[in-house]
C-alpha cells in the first residue's frame, strides 16, 4: 500500500515545486537506493496527470565512481555532451537522491573528483540545469539517511515529511519583510565564536526560497559583492562533501578571497579551493529558517535550512544572486547561531537583525520557529 505522504509529496513537487505545465518535458533522475522507486513512480504518474512528458534516468554512484577513476577531461566532457543534449531539451528536472553510502567516493583521487566537477557537474548542473530548467532536488528518507541522523528509520521518516511538507505559503509571507530589508542593505557584519566577518550585499539580487527548488526549503539567499568579504568564519556544522565529512571548518578572507583554510581535513580543502579561481570566492550568503530542522542530519540539503543558521558558500553564484563568481564548486558550509551552538549575531548596516538564532526586529519575527509551525 502506498504511503499517503509519498503521494502528497509527489503532488507538491509536480504541481508546486516545478509547476509542470501541459506539454512540458520533465527529467526525473534517481540517485541510488531502489527503495525510492515508489516516489519516482508517483512522480511519473503525477507528471502525466499534469499533462507533462516524464523522462526517467537512474544514476548509480558506485558505477560512476568506476567511470571517474579512469576518465580524462576529454572523455568526461564527451559524457557531459551526451547528457547535455537531453538536459537542454527539458523544461523541468527533479532529482531524487537516495544515496546508500555517502562515502562511496571516498577513495577517488582529487584529480578524478576535479575532472568530474569541472567537466560534468559544473557545466551540466550548475550552468545548464540550475539556470535553464524548473528544478527540484530532494532526498529520500532511507535507512542510510536515518543512520546518519542518529534516528530510527520510522522516526526519520516522520522528521523528513514534517520538514518537507510544511506550510510554505505562510513561510513565503513571512519572508517578504526580510527580502525587502536585504534588498536595501549594504553592509553585513556577522559575529560569533570564532567568527567576525564583514561584507557587502549591495546591488545583489535577493531570493526567497519557500518550496521551489531544494526540498526541504526555507532560506533567503543573496551573495556578497565578490571582493568585499573580510574576516574569519568558523562553521560549526559538519559538512559532507565530495565523499568526506568536514568539521570545524575555518576560513579567513581578504578582499573576497580565501587566504587561510583549516578543518579536520586541511589538505583536501586546499584541493577543493584550488579547483579554479572562483572556488576561493563566495557565491552565496543565505539565512536558514525551516522550523522543523533544529539539528544537523549530515545532509547539506537539510542542514543548510536549519532554523537559526546561515550558510556562506565558497564557489559558484546562482544566476538569481549573480555576483560575478563562477566555479565548478558550490560548497554550502553552515554555521548555526542558536544558543546550543554558541550563539551569534547578524547585523545589517549597523542594526542587529538576529541574535542567537532568533530574529529581533518586529517585522522579521514571523520567521521565528514558533510563528512558522
Amino acid at each position: 500500500m502506498e504511503d499517503i505522504r509519498i503521494r502528497k509529496y509527489a503532488q507538491f513537487l509536480i504541481q508546486k515545486a516545478v509547476y509542470l505545465q501541459k506539454g512540458e518535458k520533465i527529467l526525473i533522475e534517481l540517485h541510488g537506493d531502489e527503495n525510492a522507486v515508489p516516489l519516482v513512480k508517483a512522480l511519473i504518474e503525477e507528471a502525466y496527470g499534469a499533462g507533462g512528458e516524464p523522462y526517467v534516468h537512474q544514476f548509480d554512484e558506485e558505477l560512476m565512481a568506476a567511470v571517474m577513476k579512469g576518465s580524462s577531461d576529454g572523455h568526461m566532457a564527451a559524457i557531459t555532451a551526451y547528457q547535455m543534449d537531453r538536459m537542454k531539451n527539458m523544461d523541468a528536472y527533479i532529482d531524487v537522491r537516495a544515496s546508500k553510502n555517502i562515502h562511496e567516493w571516498d577513495n577517488l583521487s582529487h584529480e578524478s573528483l576535479d575532472c568530474y566537477k569541472r567537466n560534468y557537474w559544473g557545466p551540466l548542473h550548475l550552468s545548464q540545469r540550475c539556470n535553464h530548467t524548473k528544478w527540484s532536488v530532494i532526498r529520500y528518507p532511507n535507512s542510510s539517511m536515518a543512520q546518519l541522523a542518529g534516528m530510527s528509520t520510522e522516526e526519520f521518516e516522520d522528521f523528513y515529511f514534517r520538514a518537507c511538507l510544511l506550510d510554505y505559503g505562510k513561510m513565503a509571507r513571512a519572508m517578504e519583510p526580510l527580502v525587502k530589508l536585504m534588498e536595501r542593505t549594504d553592509q553585513v557584519h556577522i559575529t560569533g565564536p570564532g567568527t567576525d566577518l564583514r561584507f557587502s550585499i549591495k546591488g545583489i539580487g535577493v531570493s526567497p526560497w519557500h518550496g521551489q527548488c531544494n526540498i526541504p526549503d526555507g532560506e533567503v539567499s543573496t551573495a556578497p559583492v565578490k571582493d568585499s568579504v573580510n574576516g574569519t568564519i568558523h562553521y560549526n556544522i559538519p559538512s559532507p562533501y565530495n565523499g568526506a565529512v568536514y568539521s570545524d571548518v575555518t576560513l579567513t578572507f581578504k578582499d573576497g578571497k580565501i587566504v587561510e583554510a583549516d578543518s579536520n581535513l586541511p589538505d583536501r580543502m586546499d584541493e577543493i579551493f584550488d579547483t579554479d579561481e572562483g572556488a576561493r570566492y563566495v557565491g552565496e550568503f543565505a539565512i536558514g529558517c525551516n522550523p522543523y530542522i533544529t539539528r544537523p542530519v549530515l545532509d547539506i540539503l537539510f542542514d543548510e535550512k536549519m532554523v537559526g543558521s546561515f550558510h556562506f558558500t565558497p564557489g559558484n553564484a546562482y544566476e538569481r544572486n549573480e555576483n560575478g563568481n563562477h566555479s565548478a564548486q558550490h560548497w554550502d558550509l553552515i554555521c548555526c547561531q542558536t544558543p546550543e551552538y554558541g550563539g551569534g549575531e547578524i547585523w545589517f548596516d549597523g542594526v542587529l537583525i538576529r541574535k542567537d538564532g532568533k530574529f529581533v526586529l518586529p517585522e522579521l519575527e514571523g520567521l521565528n520557529p514558533e510563528n512558522l509551525k
